[in-house]
């Protein structure tokens, strides 16, 4: 996938992990970065082979209009497109985006208004609408939660959480559960063990979701897709790189069952 991502965010997460770049002062005048048009992006991301264009980093909202323009001409040209986002946004920009957006990852920091408010600067209620929303127009949906110790990891929030997913999403759309390390504005928590994410992981498999991963986790063997029918392990990956893909034709190879997600 060829990443692309402009300044700024629309969120003030005390651990955001780019914050180099989302959070930069305004007040220094300058942009970082290069310019770009939406026809350069596309260009470049056909020279480099890539077969999608994800909008991520920050948040692709706060450039919407140029990611609009870049998705259309991307689609034209028979890339797909995916927002890495925080969910913070319009029906209609969701409308607006909808023919040529294929896959979405929208984070769902917390089950926890509270959490937003005081963490991140805004409100969860926006963003469950638009899961809501990204799923009804039929776009590929995954959600990521990133766990931080003491803040959003209480048991009970996280049995919300993945009931939400499974009641308003359905159980087939995949979980992230995240490991945080220490950075920006929360240098004084400690990284989550593996063990948290791992019981997370097994809150959502409990919850009936039927796809959980641990992330920031390599090696980890929640990392692996497993064929929610018959258990064949799909795709082994460790960190970013995939070791290994026996999806074919976006079914199991074993019992024939239909894997959801974008494959093609």
């Amino acid at each position: 996938s060829y990443s692309i991502a402009s300044v700024g965010c629309n969120f003030r997460c005390l651990f955001c992990q780019n914050a180099d770049i989302s959070q930069m002062p305004a007040e220094s005048g300058v942009i970082s970065g290069e310019s770009y048009s939406p026809e350069a992006v596309v260009e470049a991301a056909l020279e480099a082979g890539c077969k999608t264009i994800a909008y991520t980093y920050t948040e692709p909202t706060v450039f919407f209009e140029f990611a609009y323009d870049t998705a259309k001409l991307a689609t034209e040209k028979g890339l797909k497109n995916v927002f890495v986002s925080n969910g913070y946004m319009t029906v209609d920009a969701v409308d607006r985006i909808s023919p040529y957006l294929h896959a979405a990852n929208i984070d769902l920091k917390a089950f926890d208004d509270k959490f937003y408010k005081k963490i991140c600067g805004a409100r969860i209620a926006p963003v469950l609408k638009t899961l809501k929303h990204i799923k009804a127009k039929g776009i590929h949906l995954e959600v990521t939660t990133l766990l931080i110790p003491g803040l959003n990891d209480d048991e009970r929030l996280l049995k919300e959480l993945a009931a939400f997913i499974v009641d308003s999403l359905g159980r087939e759309t995949p979980w992230h559960v995240s490991r945080f390390h220490p950075t920006f504005k929360l240098l004084d928590r400690p990284s989550t063990s593996p063990d948290l994410i791992r019981r997370a992981r097994a809150i959502g498999m409990d919850a009936g979701l039927l796809y959980v991963y641990t992330g920031n986790l390599p090696g980890d063997a929640g990392e692996n897709t497993l064929c929610h029918n018959c258990g064949t392990t799909l795709i082994e990956r460790f960190g970013f790189e995939i070791s290994q893909n026996r999806i074919f034709r976006g079914n199991c190879p074993e019992c024939g069952v239909h894997v959801p997600g974008v494959w093609e």
